[in-house]
């Protein structure tokens, strides 16, 4: 590809490579910041004696210095002074913590969460970011970004999950650069008074206060809190019947202030500012007014990760029409990458980046190809076509990622986006109208009403495109590596189709071939696992036997299923589930398991391989042990907690292996012991 000879496309690529290598080694930011200013010397001199045809030192050592560089910048965004400073840093630290809050999270039903930055620790000055835990209404005053708490408590570290193939929370809060956590109760923190205030901040309460004063209007309740996910990207009150419409149409990227909504806006700028032009240095002027906007709107949504992350791609892009040199995009786009993930490299691993950054290069690539693939004379033809060209080409660039994530497809993409992302850039421009007559309290009823219809209008119609079921494909299994090869897969099929020739005809079909092995290769083994796996759930007892691809679940209630199982049928590629009620007793190989529960009823023989504690039985454990003598003892997540740790107590002084899903997570049988 022409595109991969671009200088910043191969630095960026190198950069990202160097973020993922420190991500995952965990290399110390002094070691990467030495090895950085050791190559300088030579990248200089390099760069002086570099000659044609000669072997490129300079370009090698660029390359490299791409790579350390970041190696340092992620090590720095993920390290924490008062870890470095801990003897061992996966312990449990107890102190009198000062901390600001950074970003205040959706919360559930039972508590409030806060990503905070760490001041200080035991009042010895700190640096480092911990996800903080409250109860729901634990304090008369809602904690908003700014606010200063001095608190004591225990940081711990976060868990795994508990459960297989169930959704990884400490994966996901250590690629925001959190590994630990604090829960406190009303009595354990205090507010602290007059905190300093950061741009975050500000906009932050700028946007609440949008929020209020449009509450305070004739909106409907549904319709308001699209309004406030569509221009404010607040997505906190959209209710869940909503979402699914959304997310069944293939239309869900609306509800969240991205690219599509700010490159929609830097349309309109473009053309509401174009007057400008006819100044003295008016593309110049024009251009910074444009960029100002941008920015403009990223305060008042509130500088939310997604927004700024947009905003900043989208002002390279102002850049490069000013210069209105159309083969510069991708290296505008590069460099925008760069510049951001040089200032936050954690971003790397969020599904927002990725997905923004895979549609806009895919629009770039695809759009030009697919407009010379078919010309249309009838302009509302051609509008059309020009529409679905883009959607066409996001929804392609997207693809690999949405399956690997999300696991579906929305067949009818296509049509939500044709009904309603023509008259986005009139729902936007409306939304900020809206929102400064709302703010001067100048904003007429009139007003309102329409733009209450307007969304309206596009809900009922994206409700509609989401209730066609038989165009959703759900439940998709798809891994890393068919997410490698499917993208492998689209390139190699877009430059055959655009350049039939041998090479690439041959590039196609090796690209097939091997998702075609992998997925055979996953079939196989699917064909021959074979578990039996102990699961933890609260108030319940799992029992899942995986064989092949058949689930059976065994199971105290056989009237609730967990969520996470869903997941775990997917990517064990399960094909058929039966629920059974749980047994005292199974027999599987040479293995025997008894399964004691409320009733306490003992075993029969003493030829026991697991002994399985459900439902907190009030048994003598240590006269159980010394009749049965299991070779592990198992406790899940339907126990008492007290119960559960005389168990333990009882099974160490027996010299006996214990487990506890609640503490350990799930357990797997081993059945290749005779």
């Amino acid at each position: 590809m022409q595109q991969l000879n671009f200088v910043s496309i191969k630095l960026t690529l190198c950069l990202i490579v160097g973020i993922v290598l420190g991500f995952y080694w965990n290399i110390r930011p002094n070691w990467a910041l030495i090895l950085l200013l050791s190559l300088l010397p030579f990248l200089y001199f390099s760069s002086k004696r570099q000659k044609r045809r000669a072997f490129p030192f300079f370009e090698c050592l660029s390359a490299i210095s791409a790579i350390i560089l970041g190696i340092f910048t992620v090590t720095i965004s993920t390290s924490s002074t008062w870890e470095e400073r801990s003897e061992n840093p996966k312990e449990d630290v107890t102190g009198l913590w000062e901390l600001k809050i950074q970003e205040v999270l959706k919360p559930n039903s039972y508590s409030q969460r806060f990503i905070t930055q760490l001041h200080s620790l035991d009042r010895s000055k700190s640096r480092g970011k911990l996800l903080l835990t409250l109860p729901l209404d634990s304090t008369a005053k809602k904690l908003r970004v700014d606010d200063e708490l001095a608190l004591w408590g225990k940081a711990e570290t976060i868990r795994p999950p508990l459960n297989p193939n169930s959704f990884d929370y400490q994966d996901y809060l250590a690629k925001q650069g959190i590994r630990h956590q604090i829960r406190a109760e009303p009595n354990q923190f205090r507010i602290q008074e007059n905190p300093s205030s950061t741009l975050y901040g500000i906009a932050s309460r700028f946007r609440n206060r949008i929020i209020s004063d449009l509450k305070q209007e004739a909106f409907g309740k549904e319709e308001l809190s699209v309004i406030q996910a569509l221009v404010l990207g607040q997505r906190d009150d959209i209710s869940e019947d909503t979402y699914k419409s959304y997310r069944d149409a293939g239309a869900v990227h609306i509800l969240a202030v991205s690219g599509l909504h700010v490159g929609i806006l830097l349309l309109l700028f473009q053309f509401l500012l174009s007057p400008l032009e006819r100044l003295p240095k008016g593309k110049t002027f024009k251009l910074i007014a444009v960029v100002l906007f941008l920015w403009m709107y990223a305060f008042i949504a509130g500088l939310s990760p997604s927004i700024v992350r947009a905003v900043t791609m989208f002002s390279f892009v102002a850049y490069a029409m000013h210069l209105n040199r159309p083969t510069n995009a991708f290296n505008i786009l590069a460099l925008s990458m760069f510049f951001i993930l040089l200032i936050k490299p954690l971003f790397l691993f969020q599904v927002g980046f990725q997905m923004s950054y895979a549609a806009v290069f895919a629009i770039v690539w695809l759009y030009p190809k697919l407009q010379r693939f078919w010309s249309l004379e009838n302009i509302i033809l051609q509008k059309s076509w020009q529409l679905m060209s883009v959607s066409i080409a996001a929804q392609l660039g997207v693809l690999p990622i949405s399956l690997y994530y999300f696991h579906q497809f929305p067949a009818l993409f296509f049509v939500s986006n044709l009904l309603v992302v023509p008259f986005l850039g009139l729902l936007l421009g409306m939304g900020i109208l809206v929102i400064v007559l709302s703010l001067a309290h100048a904003l007429p009823t009139q007003v309102v009403e329409v733009y209450n219809f307007l969304i309206g209008t596009m809900n009922a119609a994206v409700a509609w495109v989401g209730k066609q079921e038989g165009f959703v494909f759900r439940d998709i299994p798809f891994d890393q590596v068919q997410m490698v090869l499917g993208y492998v897969l689209i390139i190699s099929l877009v430059r055959t189709l655009s350049k039939p020739r041998v090479r690439n005809i041959w590039f196609l079909g090796i690209s097939i071939a091997s998702m075609q092995l992998w997925v055979i290769w996953n079939q196989w083994q699917s064909n021959s696992t074979q578990n039996l796996i102990l699961a933890h759930q609260t108030k319940q007892s799992l029992l899942l036997h995986h064989q092949a691809d058949s689930l059976k679940i065994h199971t105290s209630d056989t009237l609730l299923q967990p969520m996470w199982i869903d997941n775990f049928k997917i990517a064990e590629r399960i094909a058929s589930t039966k629920v059974h009620a749980l047994k005292n007793s199974y027999r599987l190989n040479q293995n025997r398991i008894f399964v004691v529960d409320s009733f306490g009823n003992y075993p029969m023989t003493n030829e026991i391989d697991y002994l399985l504690l459900t439902q907190s039985p009030k048994v003598h454990l240590g006269r159980l042990l010394d009749s049965v003598q299991p070779k592990v003892v198992l406790a899940d997540g339907s126990n008492y907690r007290s119960y559960v740790e005389q168990w333990k107590t009882t099974c160490a002084q027996k010299e006996i292996p214990f487990h506890s899903t609640s503490e350990k997570g799930f357990y797997v049988f081993n059945f290749d012991e005779d």
